[in-house]
């Protein structure tokens, strides 16, 4: 064998061993990122538990549509997860919270009523304004008695409901009236918006001082009248986590959906303005 094959023999081996030593780092490499890859993965998991159980909502009668929209879409979103709620006057509800009742989130229709749940140290953090309300007069489909004014509604031959004044609609009126100069004299006082608007569509009587949600909500059941006044008494709605939730985890989860773009898309669709 001649030297020049011997040479040409050894140049070949060295390499055969680099290109072995080469692939062989590579192998290594690309275990090391898969291992790098499925830590952080596992980590990525673990940091985003899924969400279970139940959680139950206090919220103003006036949200019940939109949130009832809500909850099928969260719980569809996490199976294992259910939404509770309990609709009525926020001021009756504030006091519910105070008094004990356990619930996990107040949605209020007013910083008023939600000032209630705070003063007791009932709520964690400071509550968001999620969506803001603006008040109608609902009057018999139609509007067979003409109204068009809010001063319409002070006519004697008139059966007109109005929320108590404690209730945030019912100290929306309130304000509206007395920026008006208006007196009226409710055939009732009713203790949610939902009830005054009752009354309308079961004719027990010819108008009511509502929510534009409500009014949009009852569809041709009743007819809505703006006026003007209501733009001085629109009502900010807070929401907030209850200190003593029974599931913050899900609770917390069901407030950033409220919060979300999908949740004001509801909300703005079912009348509510932008906070």
């Amino acid at each position: 064998m001649t030297r020049s094959v011997r040479r040409t023999r050894r140049t070949l081996q060295v390499a055969g061993a680099s290109v072995a030593a080469l692939l062989a780092l590579s192998a290594c490499s690309s275990s090391d990122d898969s291992s790098s890859a499925k830590t952080k993965s596992d980590t990525s998991s673990a940091a985003t538990p899924e969400l279970s159980g139940s959680i139950t909502v206090f919220a103003a009668a006036s949200l019940q549509e939109s949130f009832t929209t809500l909850k099928a879409d969260f719980e569809k979103a996490h199976p294992g997860t259910k939404v509770n709620f309990s609709f009525g006057g926020s001021d009756t509800l504030a006091a519910q919270i105070t008094g004990g009742a356990p619930a996990d989130v107040f949605a209020a229709a007013s910083p008023k009523t939600m000032a209630i749940v705070t003063a007791k140290n009932d709520a964690v953090g400071t509550p968001a304004t999620f969506v803001r309300n603006q008040l109608e007069i609902a009057t018999l489909p139609g509007n067979p008695d003409k109204v068009s004014s809010l001063k319409d509604l002070t006519k004697s031959s008139l059966k007109v409901v109005l929320c108590d004044k404690t209730v945030p609609c019912g100290a929306a009126a309130q304000k509206a009236l007395d920026a008006s100069k208006l007196k009226l004299t409710p055939v009732s006082y009713e203790q949610d918006v939902k009830s005054a608007l009752n009354k309308v569509v079961l004719k027990e009587a010819d108008a009511a001082v509502v929510y534009k949600t409500d009014v949009k909500a009852a569809g041709s059941k009743v007819e809505g009248v703006e006026f003007p006044e209501s733009a001085n008494a629109i009502n900010d709605y807070p929401i907030t986590l209850l200190k003593d939730a029974p599931n913050p985890t899900v609770a917390k989860a069901f407030i950033a959906l409220v919060q979300s773009a999908e949740g004001q898309q509801v909300l703005n669709q079912a009348g509510f303005l932008k906070p």
